[in-house]
């Protein structure tokens, strides 16, 4: 699997890259946002990547966060959502605003992607919305680790005899151990991603965590999504 790659653009079409690799060449695709984030020819570009592969097609996709990696694959496991349409869903909305309707329940907004019909969109809010919130959750923490330096993809590096060795990266993610108050704050960061006031917010998020102390980021979402679900 290709999880990332890292080089020089050689072209830009429409819908994808040409990016070269140490001599080997890449086509990515590309959400219309994502391209428009793109440096232009020749210049140097990182995106995560996801292979599609079929008995007669291979495919690579381009991001440039793990939140739109991870919302792209949720996406494509939603009947009647491929490849064209889970890009057009985030070149639409973005990875925040797929996050959003989802978790809001807003097939409205989902059906501004081209080709995204109603039952469709709405498909994709009932089986995905119990999922936004640890997507969610995947955006803060990831990116307070790449904030730090700390979660890094291992390193190719090439060996004083010319072949490739790979080496563990200098400093390992912490997966374990999160403070109360590390899970409150992205909580409360991702529900004013929601569109949620900071008061509102602070209130459902400190009431989750005081029934649930030693919850995760994910659970206190989901927690304070409920809280703050209109009541009747």
């Amino acid at each position: 699997m290709i999880g990332k790659i890292s080089g020089r653009i050689e072209y830009r079409a429409a819908d994808h890259v040409l990016i070269d690799v140490r001599g080997v060449g890449y086509i990515v695709y590309v959400s219309e946002r994502t391209m428009a984030t793109l440096p232009g020819q020749g210049e140097v570009a990182a995106l995560y990547t996801d292979l599609l592969v079929r008995e007669d097609l291979m495919q690579l996709f381009g991001f440039t966060t793990l939140v739109e990696k991870e919302w792209h694959r949720l996406l494509m496991s939603v009947q009647g959502i491929g490849a064209k349409a889970s890009l057009a869903i985030l070149g639409a909305l973005g990875a925040d605003g797929v996050g959003r309707a989802i978790s809001l329940g807003d097939a409205t907004a989902l059906k501004a992607a081209k080709g995204v019909g109603p039952k469709t969109a709405q498909r994709v809010v009932i089986e995905l919305k119990d999922k936004a919130p640890g997507v969610m959750a995947l955006g803060g923490t990831m990116a307070d680790a790449l904030g730090e330096g700390a979660a890094r993809d291992v390193v190719e590096d090439v060996s004083e005899d010319g072949r490739p060795a790979t080496r563990a990266p200098k400093a390992a993610a912490k997966t374990g151990g999160r403070s109360s108050a590390a899970a409150q704050a992205e909580a409360l960061s991702a529900l004013g991603n929601l569109g949620y006031g900071p008061g509102e917010a602070a209130a459902a998020v400190a009431e989750a965590a005081r029934d649930m102390p030693e919850a995760d980021t994910a659970v206190l979402i989901r927690a304070a999504l409920k809280l703050l679900a209109p009541k009747g």
